[in-house]
């Protein structure tokens, strides 16, 4: 696997956050990504509950960049599909790169490839800067971008995500971990609850259609709780209320919980069957290996007038704040 030109080996850093409780949250600066985080089990072991990459030097390889499966990172301009890779805004037409009739997760090279700036490190938080330019893959508007990740001695991983931009462009930013709350082998014993009761409708290219699907008795209805066992899930699930608990998720291997709480209107839900076996992983690779969970605006949002809004004029304020509060003990749910 080839380097990537733009970032080099000595370009990477690591940052590292300790709570009192010895919970332990570790960034790496290229895509301000969630690159170890490890939390303690029933019998006090550290558990790492985020499945990704085993060097840091893979997140720069040429062939980690074309799979584009943003571990742990930060993903934007835009997360997820936008139809086709383009929209109209303010009478004009925008051309993004589009591959498929799909444009995913800000383009070619989106947030998740860039080095972002760190601007602040004290014992509880670190923050993270990007800028990205006017006319950057395709999108209007110079867009000053921030992240925030504070660790809590309530074992909770907050993230802030913060944007300006001096033209109206469409943002959606998000975080895009992929957790194993075993740390280990697969997670279809994980209990699963999603505070939503419909799914946003796609086409055979996963873009949304503008219409809703009721879960009802849909197989992949998480509300009430039930075990994944090997069922694969890419849906946007819609949250029935902003800022109240959005996910439940709980190993009974290990006994850790995690509750996340959002002010985004959807969580998108990736369980993907294998994941690529292109590079060394912290955990041994098995058949549902992880879950992402991705609180974020609605896919196309720019391209559906009746989706929640996802234009940021100049001179207002971005706010993407979701927090991954991690338990112990058992499930209650």
């Amino acid at each position: 696997m080839q380097n990537v030109q733009q970032v080099q080996k000595k370009d990477l850093k690591i940052y590292e956050l300790e709570n009192s409780n010895g919970m332990i949250l570790r960034i790496l600066n290229l895509g301000a990504a969630v690159f170890q985080l490890l939390v303690k089990d029933h019998k006090g072991k550290l558990i790492d509950v985020a499945v990704g990459p085993k060097e840091p030097e893979t997140f720069i390889t040429t062939t980690y960049e074309e799979e584009n499966r943003c571990f742990g990172a930060s993903v934007g301009r835009y997360a997820g599909r936008i139809s086709n890779g383009t929209f109209q805004l303010e009478g004009k037409e925008y051309q993004l790169s589009e591959k498929d009739g799909v444009h995913l997760h800000g383009g070619d090279r989106g947030f998740q490839h860039k080095l972002w700036n760190l601007e602040e490190q004290s014992h509880k938080s670190l923050s993270f800067s990007y800028t990205s330019v006017d006319g950057e893959e395709g999108y209007p508007g110079e867009l000053k971008v921030m992240v925030i990740y504070t660790l809590t001695d309530d074992n909770e991983v907050v993230i802030n995500y913060t944007a300006k931009s001096d033209k109206a462009t469409p943002v959606n930013l998000t975080n895009h971990t992929y957790f194993n709350l075993n740390g280990r082998d697969d997670i279809t014993d994980h209990e699963l609850f999603l505070s939503a009761e419909k799914i946003l409708q796609v086409d055979d290219k996963l873009r949304p259609t503008g219409e809703y699907v009721s879960l009802g008795a849909h197989k992949k209805n998480f509300h009430p709780s039930k075990p994944i066992g090997m069922t694969e899930v890419d849906y946007v699930y819609v949250l029935k209320k902003q800022n109240s608990v959005a996910v439940r998720l709980f190993a009974p291997q290990t006994q850790i919980g995690l509750e996340i709480t959002t002010n985004q209107p959807a969580v998108v839900v990736y369980i993907p069957k294998n994941l690529p076996q292109l590079w060394e992983y912290k955990t041994k690779p098995v058949d549902f290996p992880s879950v992402c969970l991705e609180a974020q605006n609605f896919p196309d949002a720019p391209n559906h007038q009746a989706f929640p809004n996802s234009i940021l004029e100049p001179g207002k304020k971005y706010l993407n704040r979701t927090v991954f509060k991690f338990t112990l003990g058992e499930n209650d749910l």
